[in-house]
């Protein structure tokens, strides 16, 4: 069975793969139309594009391979009812948004000069991604509280989870990790609101690096202005790439929704839609994947670095947001180009780390470093 496949032409690794399996053509996201797809069998894609009746109507699409961990750009139940599959690739880029999230941390210490073994932080949303990067917090030394309603529920489990409120109350960082679902019982849309950051205790420091929906932008512009909010880490933006400006000056870390985007969860992404799409269509034949490039300096040499600097030194070399935070302040209006541009980097087990003190040695190793 020879396949029509249209593919974004920003998913990495995937070139000269899916012609294994027929016919691929390969445009940018933001170029999908109901014309580009309507002779396709089936879609790769990113989250660039919204797929439902709009574009999907009188179309031959059989199946929607998103390289993404969400499914908000897809409209799931029209999917559902006209006989379209989708897929997606959870927990493909968890590795990658912990690294985002870890440097960050990291970043946020040194700058507002605290200590994260003192700090407290809340995680709201508990999955894949959640899950890595609490295992990554506890690795630091922070206290850390979880919060996940339809885990706690699922898993009749009092004890690992805590209620939101108690997250407001307690956590020094609020990370949010949750997937956006705009109705039902579990609703995420704007869950952190006006309300939500008018009841905070302790101005807490605000990541998103998981769907911009999940907090009012304005509202945390506000909240910011007020000191209500100590600070804040936006990977995710409400209306991309028309993001907020006055949000945009006012956070410590500012990136173009690219937490996710590690050349190890680039390729895990494309295995998995390729997986997908040989699965769905009953494909027998096991394609040849790309190899991901080696760093260009895989070797970190902490001699001579301060010991309080050498954690945070290996993990920078690895990913500093700080360049990017600088490009997209400074030029918000390329958001689109900055993030189908930019160099996927490599996550910690690439990295070899030599002349390390022997009290940062652990903390490397457990994060992932090859440490000599």
């Amino acid at each position: 069975m020879k396949l029509k496949i249209l593919a974004d032409a920003h998913i990495p690794y995937l070139k000269g793969v899916g012609e294994q399996f027929g016919e691929v053509e390969y445009l940018p996201g933001n170029l999908f139309s109901r014309e580009t797809i309507r002779e396709k069998d089936a879609l790769i894609v990113r989250t660039v594009t919204h797929f439902g009746e709009e574009i999907l109507s009188g179309s031959r699409v059989q199946l929607i391979c998103s390289a993404t961990i969400g499914f908000d750009h897809i409209d799931t139940a029209w999917c559902d009812a006209n006989g379209v599959a989708w897929r997606t690739a959870p927990g493909c880029n968890a590795s990658s948004v912990e690294q985002y999230v870890t440097s960050s941390l990291l970043y946020l210490a040194e700058k507002k000069q605290f200590n994260l073994q003192e700090k407290t932080i809340g995680i709201v949303g508990v999955g894949n991604v959640g899950s890595k990067v609490e295992a990554a917090c506890r690795k630091l030394g922070m206290n850390v509280l979880l919060n996940d309603p339809p885990r706690e529920a699922a898993e009749g489990d009092c004890t690992t989870f805590t209620d939101i409120k108690t997250i407001m109350r307690e956590a020094d960082i609020i990370t949010f990790h949750t997937p956006l679902t705009k109705s039902g019982m579990y609703k995420t849309d704007h869950l952190a609101d006006a309300d939500f950051f008018a009841q905070l205790n302790r101005k807490p420091v605000i990541i998103n690096a998981a769907r911009g929906g999940i907090i009012d932008n304005r509202a945390l512009a506000t909240a910011l202005q007020a000191g209500t909010v100590s600070g804040a880490v936006i990977d995710c933006w409400e209306d991309e790439p028309e993001i907020n400006s006055a949000l945009l000056q006012l956070v410590d870390i500012a990136t173009p929704h690219i937490a996710g985007y590690s050349a190890d969860g680039k390729w895990t992404a494309t295995r998995m839609s390729i997986e997908n799409l040989r699965s769905f269509f009953g494909l027998h034949h096991r394609p040849l994947l790309q190899e991901i490039p080696a760093p260009l300096q895989p070797l970190i040499d902490l001699k001579g670095i301060a010991l309080e600097k050498q954690l945070s030194h290996a993990v920078w070399h690895t990913y500093n947001p700080m360049m990017e935070t600088a490009s997209l302040k400074t030029s918000p209006g390329q958001f689109y180009l900055f993030r189908s541009s930019y160099p996927l980097r490599r996550e910690y087990p690439s990295y070899r780390v030599v002349n390390a003190h022997y009290s940062v040695t652990e903390v490397l190793q457990k994060l992932g470093f090859s440490v000599l």
